[in-house]
């Protein structure tokens, strides 16, 4: 018997390339790697290219049984879209729903889509995790946006019988991570003081290892059609906690100064960084009971062992 074919989108990015990577370890699957742009995968399987936003450049799926979808117009700090809403749209629910339909029509038995911990919302009061039934909050336009395509492909698996998996995660890192993460890394490394260390909040993480760990579990367990999951680390950490794991793992030493945090939410308001403050010093923690009790899933990577790859790989590559 032939090994299913599996697409996945955004293969030059990182969540996609670590799927692709690990189908390519498995051996178990054929995966095709969708990509807008350069990508580590040519040579290592079929690549084709791949577009969103143009209903010409989507690839052919009459030979693929599952899509993992994991393009998108990602979430920005420092948004410049007039628009911001329209602009994740076009790529993130118009884009989306266009391959999906393209699925269910070429007799894809499975779309994989990751979406995000934002749907539920932006934040937690302590004690009180997200769970992935909750009444979706979404608060920006990007969370806005994955909701609005998780309605949709929910209603497209309804009327097709496609069956639809969303996970949505919070916080991904691990070995290659860029944005705020890699800025973490950058503060600890040079051993700037921060004033973070009175901060009492809880935060859930995963790394790229558990992620793409829950996605290969969903291609093929009966129990994950058509249910949404979130994910973590399950262990959930304060903003200090995290950073002084990060520090270990570096072989630093952290200077946490213990600034009140409503003298820091003060200072970050009067220069513009409210929104910063209050992702550094809320809680956003979520419970992922239902993947063990529905699908057997635990976290299979250690959190302090994610954080060693991911400074081992930040520090080789400061050498180079």
């Amino acid at each position: 018997m032939n090994a299913p074919k599996i697409l996945v989108t955004g293969a030059s990015g990182f969540v996609g390339e670590a799927v692709v990577f690990r189908l390519l370890l498995d051996r178990k699957f054929i995966p095709i790697a969708a990509a807008r742009g350069a990508t580590r995968l040519n040579g290592l399987c079929a690549v084709v290219p791949f577009e969103l936003t143009d209903s010409k450049a989507l690839p052919d799926l009459s030979d693929v049984q599952i899509v993992i979808h994991a393009a998108a117009r990602v979430h920005v700090m420092n948004e410049t879209a007039i628009d911001a809403l329209t602009e994740f749209r076009k790529v993130n629910v118009e884009g989306t729903l266009r391959l999906a339909q393209r699925a269910a029509e070429s007799g894809v038995k499975r779309f994989i889509f990751i979406s995000s911990v934002k749907v539920n919302g932006e934040s937690t009061v302590l004690g009180k995790p997200f769970k992935a039934n909750d009444f979706p909050t979404p608060a920006d336009p990007y969370g806005v946006s994955k909701y609005e395509a998780e309605e949709a492909l929910r209603q497209l698996g309804f009327d097709t019988g496609m069956e639809v998996v969303i996970i949505r995660p919070p916080l991904v890192y691990g070995p290659g991570v860029r944005a705020n993460f890699l800025s973490m890394l950058d503060w600890l490394n040079k051993g700037v003081p921060l004033p973070l260390g009175a901060i009492g909040n809880r935060r859930s993480l995963v790394a790229i290892g558990n992620l793409v760990d829950l996605i290969v579990t969903c291609i093929d367990h009966p129990a994950a059609a058509n249910q949404i999951f979130l994910v973590s680390d399950g262990d959930d950490l304060s903003t200090p906690q995290l950073l002084r794991c990060l520090a270990r793992a570096l072989g630093k030493r952290v200077w946490l100064l213990p600034l009140p945090e409503w003298l820091l939410k003060l200072v970050a308001s009067a220069v513009g960084r409210s929104t910063v403050a209050q992702r550094i010093c809320g809680s956003l923690h979520v419970d992922i009971d239902k993947n063990r009790e529905l699908l057997g899933w635990i976290p299979p990577v250690k959190l302090e062992t994610a954080m060693r790859q991911t400074a081992r790989q930040y520090l080789d590559n400061l050498t180079k």
